[in-house]
């Protein structure tokens, strides 16, 4: 017996999460699983996604975007230990960087959450307005005031229940789609 049948996983029911760095990494198994085309996705969902290595090294926030909870330096740290190359650095290897892969056809459908002050704000909502561009199915939910890691520093803030309610919902939809592969 399979280890995907001994641990009951369908797969024609498989979706990603991940939060800010996570939330990157689960963009690039994205990415990697449409390039492989080995495993369908029913969805990428993505909570204040860390998906582009230019913020906050050659793409600096406005201000107040990105004081609390992560910020531009914290940020270039760690694309920079991630990447091996100082962020923002000219050439990248292919899928790593989320934000600079070019052509996003073909992806699963995104649900992204992301707080308006969130460091990450500009990048979530220029991946998810490229995403529909490519004819992906895609949610984008700002929060007004949020910040970085908002509902899990307040999880019984009435804001943190409505965008943990989106995430839940998101998940629900995708599991009633039908797969097409």
């Amino acid at each position: 017996m399979s280890a995907r049948a001994q641990l009951g996983v369908d797969r024609e029911r498989i979706a990603l999460m991940g939060e800010s760095a996570g939330g990157g990494h689960a963009a690039m198994l994205a990415i990697a699983a449409r390039d492989r085309g080995e495993v369908p996705l029913v969805l990428q969902l993505l909570v204040y996604p860390m998906l582009d290595d230019r913020t906050g090294s050659t793409r600096m926030p406005p201000d107040l975007v990105g004081a609390i909870g992560w910020t531009p330096a914290q940020n270039r740290f760690g694309w920079s230990s991630f990447l091996g190359v100082p962020a923002g650095s000219p050439s990248v290897p292919y899928g790593s960087v989320p934000a600079r892969v070019a052509d996003l056809r073909g992806l699963p459908p995104a649900f992204i959450g992301v707080g308006s002050i969130d460091l990450f704000v500009e990048e979530d909502m220029d991946y998810a307005r490229r995403l529909i561009g490519a004819g992906v199915s895609t949610d984008l939910l700002v929060v007004p005031g949020a910040y970085h890691g908002f509902y899990g520093a307040v999880p019984q803030a009435p804001v943190s229940i409505r965008f943990v309610a989106a995430m839940h919902d998101a998940l629900r939809r995708a599991f009633k789609r039908p797969v097409s592969v």
